[in-house]
């Protein structure tokens, strides 16, 4: 059903203005009452929680930062079968982001460009929106909140842009990002660099104070700076590391060269990024402790793809891109997908 729907009509609209459709719908199931309903449907028959970061997810499988970006539509998410939502990106300073168009499908890919900017309304707003959320009860998965430097301030002053936005959010955060990896904000991915990243992460880490925290990188490091990154993270006492962000390369996509070019800049997600993804997860387990949360994010579609990321050392899962190709009931066909090989691991 999903797939004629987007076939036939969703292919037509601008994939924002699509996204914002999907949006109404998932905001709508907890405010027709819907959630519970929706997610007995969701859910798989088996207990599929993980604990980490000092938490109890419901299922390895959450959604990456980006879909959700003000926390606006949490309790639907969760209803459809995501064990966590990761919130934002959110700014210090509200911001309208890029100019549209600013995302774009590659069909024959199944991936996305974006240049959204992190457009949101800001940590305060955000804060509240949250808490709200928080205090109703009726919130079922984990909150995430990825934070990034606002656009206007400058790369020397984005420690303190990043401690407003720790400030405001962490005490209503289940745990924290630190994102410097987006390609669409001017300057954010220098501050990877070590001489950069290791006083920004020690100041927000002091605000976050018992929040977890993790930090969210590229996939277009080199080994060595992901062995630096890794290494630098533990140091500090950070809780985690989400890789990756979205890619840079164009390397091996089916959709015409001139379609791409067309489009210009912005970062690539989906079935393109799933093996470099996976790479970087393998190579940051080499270097941090068994008990180090590890999220893996990038090219995930079945459940066979995250069994294979927990397998390679991931603590938990996250997915983006496909939901646009899979619809409504992506998180329950990889719960029902987890549960089915659990079964059958059990059986041998």
């Amino acid at each position: 059903m999903y797939e004629l729907l987007f076939r036939t009509v969703l292919t037509r609209m601008d994939p924002e203005d699509a996204h914002h459709l999907a949006m109404r719908v998932i905001r709508a199931i907890p405010r027709l009452r819907l959630d519970r309903l929706v997610h007995r449907f969701t859910s798989a028959d088996v207990d599929l929680s993980v604990k980490a970061l000092g938490l109890t997810f419901p299922t390895p499988f959450g959604v990456a930062a980006g879909f959700d970006k003000d926390g606006t539509a949490i309790d639907g998410l969760a209803a459809l079968g995501f064990g966590h939502v990761e919130v934002g990106t959110i700014t210090a300073r509200p911001q309208p982001g890029n100019d549209r168009p600013r995302l774009f499908r590659l069909i024959p890919d199944r991936a996305v460009i974006n240049r959204m900017g992190f457009n949101n309304r800001g940590a305060a707003a955000a804060s509240l929106r949250l808490a709200r959320t928080k205090h109703s009860g009726a919130g079922r998965a984990i909150i995430g909140v990825n934070i990034g430097k606002s656009r206007v301030v400058s790369v020397d002053d984005a420690v303190a842009d990043y401690v407003q936005s720790a400030r405001a959010l962490a005490p209503i955060a289940d745990y924290l990002v630190v994102n410097v990896s987006s390609p669409n904000t001017p300057g954010l991915r220098g501050l990877q660099e070590l001489d950069l990243l290791a006083p920004l992460l020690e100041a927000v880490k002091a605000e976050a104070r018992s929040t977890p925290l993790l930090v969210k990188i590229a996939p277009d490091l080199t080994d060595e700076q992901i062995d630096r990154i890794a290494g630098l993270a533990v140091s500090l006492g950070l809780d985690g590391i989400i890789a990756t962000n979205t890619t840079l390369s164009r390397e091996g996509l089916r959709t015409p060269a001139s379609r791409v070019e067309a489009i210009g800049a912005g970062g690539l997600s989906g079935a393109p990024l799933a093996e470099r993804s996976l790479a970087v997860l393998k190579r940051i387990r080499t270097v941090v402790p068994r008990e180090f949360c590890v999220i893996s994010v990038g090219g995930v579609d079945t459940a066979y793809d995250v069994e294979q990321r927990l397998r390679a050392g991931a603590t938990l899962v996250q997915g983006y891109t496909a939901f646009l190709y899979r619809g409504p009931l992506w998180a329950k066909q990889i719960n029902v997908g987890l549960a089915r090989l659990a079964r059958t691991r059990t059986e041998k």
